[in-house]
């Protein structure tokens, strides 16, 4: 077989792979929290966030920048820890494979 067709199939192999890692991803979840736990972010390894808790004896109307201060922070981990699990997922499957402007 040629190299081109067997570059080809390598291709489509990496893909599918590729799909299933972000169908993977996409189910798979990461928690953080701020403020002693008064605030808790779940995240999708997706980069998308699934929910969010707080305590309702964080609920302070006078002291709403605290709150939003808090939920930020969480979501940021959250969200840092979900895009770092994406990255060492894809990066499994492109391992090795040098091809520029893949990735």
């Amino acid at each position: 077989m040629s190299s081109i067709g067997k570059l080809m199939k390598q291709a489509a192999r990496m893909q599918q792979q590729m799909e299933q890692v972000q169908a993977q991803l996409a189910a798979r979840t990461v928690e953080a929290t701020s403020g002693g736990g008064a605030v808790k972010i779940t995240a999708r390894c997706d980069g998308t966030i699934a929910s969010v808790k707080i305590d309702p004896q964080a609920l302070n109307p006078s002291d709403a920048q605290l709150l939003e201060d808090m939920i930020v922070t969480a979501a940021n981990q959250a969200l840092g820890q979900a895009k770092e699990i994406s990255n060492a997922e894809m990066g499994k499957v492109t391992a090795g494979l040098n091809l520029p402007g893949l990735m």
